[in-house]
């Protein structure tokens, strides 16, 4: 098969999805791939590195799209990717369609196939090639917080740890799952003050066994959400509906009657976000002010830390790469249902019901498809 792997175009995305060391797997496998000049280079990954691997290195995105069977990418297609997408063609990538119902519909018209990296399952229902990036996201989203309560950064000017005599920052962290459980890890090793919110008891039975009394451990209800946020120095966005938009559990109402200077990292904007106040932001631009709370929204946190979430990515997706590639696609879904829970779009029909049921489309279920 002919693998391409593009340079990412999404503002200050330098992630890139294969390694040199993935193209040298799949060249030995008798695989060819296009890597675009300059799609590792800002991160340490030269072109002469992928072209050791074995990789083929190609001047532009739109040769890529042309020539490759399968393209290999980090975030969704933008606009002008989506109109290089042809029928026939695989899309492996992370997608996030729910709340972008204009990626959905290009992507439909594209004819090809799309396997979104968030939604591909594992045996314990776990979503492995979206827990790395989870685990990055969660952890940045503290060191965002800590930054962005600074005064210079817009903040309420107090230290995340605090001081012998000068209480520790407050921390909300809504959700138990992969982010959380990351946010959780690095706040209350920063010394926080820290509570999280989850439904799932069992999940939070295990953070009070790991952490005891340093982190106070609530099931999520709406008046005690509000009541703790109220009183926040930082809220933390870490929920998660998997394919379907966030459910948007901190209301306008209750960033209102938040301090002035507090600061929201909603994780889950990718998704749609989970603050009713929350819209997407850049790198480039990472903040907005509503009621005077300071809202930090990026949609590719770990595109900050590109070198280390590039490798902790393709170290998941790889696998998965190397079956797409060995298979094609309709044996490699057909066999493996985890892999086939990632198709979103095949040859023109939405198959993800959690998108349909966001934006009121219809679907046809992955298994009639691949059967036809």
């Amino acid at each position: 098969m002919i693998i391409g792997v593009p340079q990412e175009v999404k503002n200050n995305e330098f992630r890139v999805g294969l390694t040199p060391g993935n193209v040298s797997g799949l060249c030995k496998q008798g695989h060819s791939v296009l890597v675009q000049r300059g799609a590792g280079e800002q991160i340490g990954l030269s072109d002469e590195s992928y072209r050791i691997a074995g990789a083929t290195l190609i001047n532009s995105a739109a040769e890529v799209f042309k020539k490759a069977e399968m393209i290999v990418k980090v975030k969704e297609p933008q606009p002008q990717e989506c109109a290089m997408l042809r029928e026939d063609q695989i899309l492996f990538t992370y997608l996030h369609l729910a709340p972008d119902p204009i990626q959905t519909q290009a992507l439909i018209q594209s004819g090809a196939s799309c396997i979104a990296y968030e939604t591909v399952t594992a045996f314990n229902g776990a979503l492995p090639l979206l827990a790395p990036m989870s685990e990055v996201a969660g952890r940045m989203s503290i060191q965002a917080a800590a930054t962005h309560l600074e005064k210079t950064h817009g903040g309420i000017g107090v230290l995340m740890a605090g001081v012998p005599g000068v209480s520790p920052a407050k921390v909300v962290i809504l959700g138990a799952g992969v982010v959380g459980r990351n946010a959780l890890q690095i706040a209350v090793g920063m010394g926080a003050d820290v509570c999280v919110f989850d439904r799932d008891i069992d999940r939070l039975r295990q953070i009070d066994l790991s952490y005891g009394n340093r982190v106070r451990t609530f099931y999520s209800d709406s008046l005690l959400i509000e009541q703790e946020v109220s009183e926040a120095d930082v809220v933390i966005g870490a929920v998660l509906l998997p394919g379907g938009a966030a459910p948007k559990l901190v209301t306008r109402d209750m960033i209102k009657k938040m301090k002035s200077g507090a600061v929201v990292v909603d994780v889950a904007i990718d998704q749609g976000g989970c603050f009713e106040t929350s819209k997407p932001t850049t790198h480039a631009d990472p903040t907005f002010m509503v009621d005077g709370v300071l809202h930090y929204c990026v949609a590719n946190m770990p595109g900050a830390v590109a070198r280390t979430s590039t490798f902790a990515l393709t170290n998941a997706t790889f696998p998965y790469v190397e079956v797409l590639a060995n298979r094609g696609v309709v044996n490699a879904l057909s066999i493996d249902h985890h892999l086939r829970n990632g198709l979103s779009v095949h040859k023109g029909v939405l198959t993800s019901k959690p998108v349909a049921q966001a934006q009121g489309l219809d679907f046809a279920s992955a298994e009639e498809l691949l059967a036809a």
